[in-house]
């Protein structure tokens, strides 16, 4: 396999954010539908099925950045979807957890957008999933080891 020479890369850049763009716009379409940005998806998605994490996990689990995660957390607070606890490990931390109403939310909304997303993937078959998977995780992994040298 020979190296990546001058600019051969420039055309996977390009489609990369646009394969990225695509999929964010198809996704948060489909969020909206459901009532909520997809900040606030991501935290419902993120919280299902756990007993809660802190500010901390939350943001190291989600594309959300820290100052953002508090507003966000903020309105789900609002709609009672989640509420802030006092962590029993650590008593300057709070543990953010779904209500009996988000996790309500949780259990209808986050089958709906598997399904919606899957639609999306219907054509590709198991081998075809796993190369993909394989470039991306391989491509990730070239970036962390690119900022870590920095």
């Amino acid at each position: 396999m020979r190296a990546a020479h001058n600019d051969d890369f420039l055309p996977l850049l390009r489609e990369l954010a646009h394969c990225y763009q695509a999929f964010e716009s198809h996704s948060a379409a489909h969020i909206r539908t459901l009532g909520l940005t997809p900040a606030q998806f991501d935290l419902v998605a993120t919280l299902g099925n756990t007993a809660g994490m802190s500010f901390k996990e939350l943001g190291e689990k989600t594309l959300i950045t820290k100052g953002t995660l508090t507003g966000v957390v903020d309105r789900l607070v609002a709609k009672r979807l989640v509420r802030r606890i006092a962590s029993a490990s650590d008593g300057r931390s709070q543990i953010v957890q779904l209500t009996g109403k988000g996790d309500a939310l949780f259990a209808r909304i986050f089958p709906a957008h598997l399904a919606h997303l899957r639609k999306v993937f219907a054509d590709f078959g198991a081998a075809e999933l796993a190369e993909v998977h394989s470039s991306l995780a391989r491509l990730r992994l070239a970036l962390v080891h690119a900022g870590e040298a920095l």
